[in-house]
């Protein structure tokens, strides 16, 4: 483990699975230090130990981080596209306008 970003190599985890509380905690972890710069790797992260639980119950408990990561990512997107791009998105999924 990195201990300046608490990253966990995926290759350190294969063969074995993570403990869930562990695992649960590293994705609480992400969750609350995540940045614009890095949330495409902390989500794909986060749901790589995500997949590593065992139960239903382990992966609700994830949930309203994995929420909130996801939530981050769309605002953050949002953002760096600017209202005229969004709009224009927006139109062209509408397609063209009908007479």
């Amino acid at each position: 483990m990195d201990e300046k970003t608490g990253f966990v190599s995926l290759t350190s985890l294969r063969g074995q699975r993570p403990d869930p509380q562990q695992a649960l905690a590293e994705i609480r972890r992400i969750y609350f230090n995540t940045t614009r710069q890095t949330i495409q790797h902390d989500l794909a992260h986060a749901i790589e130990l995500l997949k590593s639980l065992p139960t239903e119950e382990e992966c609700e408990k994830a949930a309203v981080y994995m929420d909130g990561l996801a939530q981050m990512r769309s605002d953050w997107a949002r953002r760096e596209k600017g209202p005229d791009k969004i709009a224009t998105a927006a139109r062209r999924a509408r397609g063209p306008k009908k007479a």
